[in-house]
């Protein structure tokens, strides 16, 4: 899997959509990658795995209520402490939160300084440097069904270009949405991340 993958396969949406032919996977295709795409712009994460540790440098802010620094980060969840430098200097001594993500499923989204860490940051832009696998280490279930559910929107658009759906002869006319399918938000609901990575 790669960093901001397509969750599904055309095989996947082509079944969900009950298609038993190769005409429609060039558009199956595209509908996935948009699907995809819009998942990550709902939730303000992506779910793919990048192939092998990278560094990747953030802003540190400090917490004043509890007395530390706190470095915002990409979702990871591999086994094993990152390695973490302040401005070059090695640092051992920290805390990976949420403090449980491990044993929910769920990634690591932050870096905790402590007061035995060996080196502390400041208010200085991406001194913070962390090496990691970031990524999920799989994609959940509530997400692939989301894509699913958003492609095959996607893919009917076509027969909508006008962004009507139905016929106003029967009283089934609508117009389609400038977002997120509703049902779509609704599964993504656990999964949005609600502070942005510096």
């Amino acid at each position: 899997m790669a960093w901001a993958p397509d969750y599904v396969e055309v095989d996947d949406l082509a079944s969900y959509l009950r298609i038993d032919d190769a005409v429609d996977d060039p558009e199956l295709a595209l509908a996935i990658t948009a699907a995809s795409r819009a998942v990550d712009h709902e939730t303000n994460r992506q779910f793919g795995l990048v192939a092998s540790t990278e560094a990747r440098t953030y802003y540190a802010r400090p917490d004043y209520d509890m007395g530390y620094w706190v470095v915002h980060v990409d979702d990871f969840m591999v086994t094993g402490a990152p390695t973490v430098t302040v401005d070059g200097g090695s640092v051992t001594t920290f805390v990976q939160e949420p403090v449980n993500a491990s044993q929910q499923g769920r990634p690591w989204t932050r870096i905790r300084f402590t007061v035995d860490s060996e080196f502390l940051p400041s208010t200085h832009p991406h001194e913070v440097s962390v090496t990691t696998r970031w990524g999920w280490s799989s994609v959940p279930v509530a997400v692939e069904q989301a894509t699913l559910l958003q492609a095959s929107r996607f893919f009917t658009r076509r027969n909508a270009p006008f962004g009507i759906a139905g016929s106003p002869d029967v009283g089934s006319e609508m117009r389609l949405l400038a977002k997120v399918d509703p049902d779509v938000a609704v599964s993504l609901r656990d999964y949005r991340r609600l502070r942005s990575v510096f």
